[in-house]
């Protein structure tokens, strides 16, 4: 005989399979009563992770449509921050609110609050299983959805940040063997910075790019860069030919006017033996035990892409060791400058990687904590794009990325 737990999450897997994202409050809220929870809400992070916005159609105990929660200073911001369940007493009678996030592998999707009635392990066990299956729903719904679209955006976008946002990946990614995660913004009018990765057997495909300008052109120029490093990529080119690749693609298109700088590069996931060919963009950063081991400089300049001067140097090499983290970037991270002409300046980017490592925090929130200093340390207007991406081999920490 089925348990309710069973119930619960058979009979909503069950019945997802030909519902849209419009179906998912009314399906959920169904099923979750087999499972003893009631007034089930649904929460979606918006494209900065700054806001928590409601799936639409649902209301509070009181009957009022749920309102936007913030991730910071709240409770379901907290089980969101931390990645993992929070208990909030409602009254005396022994109902509690709890809040789970919705995660699916390592992107933080949202999270999902019930009440329960005196809430045991079980109980627990259950509203963290409904919420990984709550979030599986979403993920696989909110593509063909223009309703989740509009719901986890906050400012109108650009026609360059549209296109962009859908070619990039998403910003988080984790197996046994590697933790990696990335940050872009402006979100709603990124110009020119692109990033990508892919996983072929044993290896781990990483790329950044940084377009010349701010414009509609630049965001072309970075699909353009894009496109052509996966699609060589995929049909099995080294890093040098991808790299040449992509400087051909540009200089066809835009008649060797325009230009990105970008680093490809290739983690062997067992190894940790990094390759990787710079193309007149910022070294990568190696961070070991909190500090700073290696600035990996390229033995002979290379020149950016799109102005077909041909590579002055080769692959380049370099060995991990285990728990070593790689930080990429782009100008927008360093040369932030706030309006009394203070840049935010390549010290401080690491010491706050360094110092939200320390204190055991997951790399998705150290890189939503950054952004946001960066926006602050700016008062809220970013002269220029800003990417960073992050990749830990093989730590063990993994640390808060399950529940």
């Amino acid at each position: 005989m089925l348990s309710d737990g069973e119930r619960m999450l058979g009979g909503l897997l069950q019945s997802s399979h030909t519902a849209s994202m419009e179906d998912v409050v009314r399906l959920v809220a169904e099923h979750a009563v087999l499972g003893g929870f009631t007034n089930t809400q649904i929460y979606v992070a918006d494209l900065q992770s700054m806001f928590l916005a409601p799936l639409p159609g649902q209301t509070d105990p009181a009957g009022e449509p749920l309102s936007r929660l913030r991730v910071d200073g709240t409770l379901a911001g907290q089980a969101f921050r931390d990645v993992t369940l929070v208990r909030a007493p409602v009254d005396d009678s022994g109902v509690v609110r709890l809040w789970v996030p919705l995660l699916d592998g390592t992107e933080r999707v949202g999270v999902l609050g019930a009440l329960a009635h005196d809430p045991d392990e079980t109980a627990e066990w259950r509203m963290k299983r409904l919420g990984t299956l709550i979030s599986l729903m979403v993920v696989s719904k909110r593509h063909s959805s223009d309703t989740y679209a509009r719901l986890v955006r906050t400012d109108p976008m650009t026609l360059s940040a549209e296109v962009l946002w859908n070619l990039l990946p998403n910003g988080s990614f984790a197996n046994d063997r590697v933790v990696l995660s990335a940050a872009l913004e402006p979100a709603y009018q990124v110009g020119g910075d692109a990033f990508d990765y892919g996983i072929t057997g044993d290896l781990l495909h990483l790329s950044i790019f940084d377009a010349m300008g701010h414009d509609l052109t630049s965001g072309l120029t970075a699909s353009i860069a894009m496109g052509a490093c996966r699609n060589n990529r995929l049909q099995g080119a080294d890093l040098l030919a991808t790299s040449e690749a992509v400087d051909e693609a540009i200089a066809e298109q835009f008649g060797q006017t325009r230009f990105a700088t970008g680093v490809l590069a290739d983690l062997d996931m067992n190894t940790g033996e990094l390759t990787w060919v710079n193309r007149g963009h910022h070294p990568a950063l190696i961070i070991r035990d909190g500090r700073l081991a290696a600035t990996l400089e390229s033995k002979i300049p290379s020149p950016p892409m799109g102005f077909r001067l041909g590579l002055s140097s080769g692959i380049e090499r370099y060995q991990l060791q285990r728990g070593d983290r790689l930080l990429y970037y782009t100008d927008g991270i360093i040369e932030a400058q706030s309006p009394e002409g203070e840049m935010f300046g390549l010290d401080r980017f690491i010491e706050f990687i360094v110092r939200h490592e320390a204190d055991g925090m997951s790399a998705p929130e150290t890189l939503r904590r950054l952004i946001q200093s960066i926006l602050r340390h700016q008062h809220g207007r970013l002269q220029d794009d800003a990417t960073v991406l992050t990749v830990e081999w093989q730590s063990g920490r993994h640390v808060g990325l399950t529940l």
